[in-house]
C-alpha cells in the first residue's frame, strides 16, 4: 500500500489497519507512518479551522507490520480556540505509540517574528542519493527519496554534529501529484536516519525514543514531488542516548516544521 492509501484506510477504519512489511525499519514499522497514521486518525476528530501546532511522540515499542493495529482518541480537552487531543496506537492489547496534540485557531496578536534563513544546501542533483537495496537499507526507503548534502551517512565514521540534505516522497504512480499535509511532513522529518549514526563506523540499531514537532501554519502549498530542506544538529550524545534539534524547510526556503528526538543506539 502506498503513503496515500494507508492515511485513506485510517480514516475510514482507524479501528483495525496492518501496516505492510514494505513499510517496515528494522523488526519495526517505519515511525514517521506510524505517527502519521495517529495524527490523521486525531485530525479527524478536531473542528475545521484547528490546525495542529505541535505533537509530542512517544514509541512505547515497535509496531510489528502486517498485525492488525488500532487508532483511538480521545478529546482531552475542547477550548474556545485550541483542542487538546491523546492519540493511541495499540497493537495485541499494548500500547505501542502515544501522541499528545495540540490543535489550535489562529488569533490576532502584535507578535510577528520571521523564521530564521534557511540553510545553503547545494542543489538536489549534486547531492548523493540513498539508494533502495533490498535487505541492505530500510524497507520503507522504497517510498522515500533522501539526498545527501550536509554531513555523513550513517555509519560513515564521519564526526560531524549535522546531517541533512533534500527529501521527498517517491512518485506513487507515473504523473501522480497530490497536495502535501502535515501527514507527510511527518514521514519526511522522519525519514532521515539518527544523526549520531553517521559517528560509527559499522552498522547498529538506532531509533527515535521521544520526538517532539511543530508545524509553522498554515503550511506552504508544496506537492509530494517537491524536494524540502532538511537539516538536524546533535546537541549533545552519550550513554547510548542521543538529542538532536531538526527542522524542514520548503523548496524555496519557507520553514515548515521544528523537530526535536531523543534517539536510543546501541553502538
Amino acid at each position: 500500500m502506498t503513503f496515500s492509501a494507508l492515511l485513506q484506510a485510517v480514516r475510514g477504519h482507524p479501528e483495525s489497519l496492518q501496516i505492510p512489511a514494505a513499510w517496515a525499519q528494522g523488526r519495526a514499522s517505519f515511525g514517521g507512518l506510524v505517527a502519521a497514521l495517529v495524527y490523521e486518525a486525531m485530525r479527524a476528530q478536531v473542528p475545521e479551522g484547528r490546525p495542529v501546532r505541535s505533537l509530542a511522540v512517544t514509541f512505547v515499542g515497535p509496531v510489528a507490520p502486517d498485525m492488525p493495529v488500532s487508532f483511538q482518541v480521545e478529546v482531552l480537552r475542547e477550548g474556545k480556540a485550541v483542542s487538546q487531543v491523546l492519540g493511541r496506537a495499540v497493537q495485541d492489547g499494548r500500547v505501542v505509540t502515544l501522541v499528545q496534540g495540540s490543535f489550535g485557531a489562529a488569533r490576532s496578536s502584535a507578535i510577528a517574528v520571521a523564521a530564521e534563513a534557511a540553510p545553503h544546501i547545494k542543489p538536489v542533483e549534486e547531492c548523493q542519493e540513498l539508494p533502495y537495496i533490498a535487505n541492505v537499507t530500510p524497507a520503507f526507503t522504497r517510498f522515500l527519496a533522501m539526498r545527501w548534502g550536509i554531513g555523513g551517512m550513517p555509519f560513515s565514521n564521519n564526526p560531524a554534529r549535522q546531517m541533512g540534505g533534500w527529501v521527498r516522497l517517491r512518485p506513487e504512480a507515473e504523473g501522480e501529484v497530490q497536495a502535501l499535509g502535515e501527514a507527510h511532513l511527518l514521514a519526511l522529518v522522519d525519514a532521515w536516519p539518527p544523526a549520531v549514526l553517521s559517528h560509527l563506523r559499522a552498522p547498529a540499531p538506532g531509533s527515535s525514543l521521544t520526538w517532539t514537532i511543530e508545524f509553522v501554519q498554515p503550511v506552504a502549498e508544496l506537492n509530494t514531488l517537491d524536494w524540502c530542506r532538511y537539516l538536524a544538529h546533535i546537541e549533545h550524545a552519550r550513554d547510548g542516548y542521543g538529542h538532536i534539534a531538526a527542522a524542514l524547510w520548503s523548496p524555496s526556503g519557507e520553514l515548515l516544521a521544528i523537530s526535536r528526538q531523543t534517539v536510543t543506539v546501541f553502538g
